[in-house]
């Protein structure tokens, strides 16, 4: 079976572990039978762990319950860069596998179900566990917003940005990311109310700047570039930029830019939101052929 799911970015600021928006970046995995474990990679990660280790496989071989398949991974979602690729992987090859419910799958292993949840649903969710079960809300998303992301070369380990992150918090901070939370959920359904003021963080941003120095430069520069927003993507290290209709392009230059003079390496990606979430069948096939000959 085949299934493909998309990028998320999540956090968005203030929306820590709470928040996550599906992007137009996708993972596509195929599970068959046959005499012995199989693993392939192709496009971002390919080769890192083309055996029994690889997510894919470990997923798959949980669902199916043996280990004699065959598995094909091909991704366009960057790895260890806070654009979700373990989530969606786990979230495509549960499905491929034939899980009737690869949200909980997805959401237990990669162990964030923000992340997985707009895998699954796309577009802009609001998930949690209750009582053990992933909980998901799909929010208002405002078609015309466009993102971009600024995608450093440099990778973050999901486990050492949270390492970077206090065991405890001030009362004030929370108080002041549910305040911005609030109106981040407000101006993503228009962009019209989309402030910059609404992906202030004060839970883990703060904490994890020197992981990646440059990045209040880079969110920065999205800003005066001409973005209405711009955060940490997840974990990071990429930033994202959010962007009223016809802004992406401005702010993508603008992100080059500050890119060279900060000696940044890497690539600036110039996004919709995704609204399908996770396509299996014929469907995801039809999916990847549409995104390979765009690219």
């Amino acid at each position: 079976m085949l299934a493909s799911a998309p990028a998320s970015s999540a956090n968005l600021g203030p929306g820590f572990d709470a928040l996550a928006l599906a992007l137009e970046r996708w993972v596509e995995v195929e599970v068959e039978p046959a005499s012995r474990l199989i693993v392939r990679s192709e496009g971002e990660g390919a080769g890192l762990s083309d055996n029994a280790t690889h997510l894919a496989a470990r997923v798959a071989i949980e669902v199916a319950g043996h280990d004699r398949l065959a598995i094909t991974v091909r991704s366009e979602i960057p790895v260890a860069r806070g654009m979700g690729s373990s989530a969606a992987l786990a979230v495509a090859a549960a499905a491929a596998a034939g899980s009737p419910d690869p949200l909980a799958v997805a959401a237990r292993l990669d162990g964030h179900p923000e992340n997985a949840a707009a895998s699954v649903v796309g577009g802009l969710v609001s998930a949690c566990i209750i009582k053990g079960q992933v909980q998901v809300v799909r929010l208002p998303l405002d078609a015309d917003l466009e993102f971009v992301i600024i995608v450093p070369e440099t990778t973050v380990p999901t486990k050492t940005a949270r390492q970077a992150l206090p065991e405890t918090i001030d009362r004030a901070d929370a108080i002041f990311n549910i305040g911005r939370m609030g109106m981040l959920v407000a101006g993503l359904a228009d962009h019209r109310f989309l402030a910059k003021e609404a992906t202030e963080d004060r839970l883990h941003q703060p904490y994890r700047a020197s992981l990646f120095p440059e990045a209040p430069s880079l969110m920065a520069a999205l800003l005066e570039g001409g973005a209405r927003a711009s955060c940490w993507s997840g974990a990071g290290p990429s930033i994202l930029g959010m962007c009223g209709p016809g802004e992406a392009e401005a702010v993508a230059i603008a992100a080059r830019t500050s890119m060279a003079f900060d000696g940044v390496a890497g690539e600036v990606l110039e996004l919709k939101a995704d609204r399908r979430g996770l396509v299996v069948g014929e469907a995801a096939r039809d999916l990847h052929r549409s995104v390979a000959s765009s690219g």
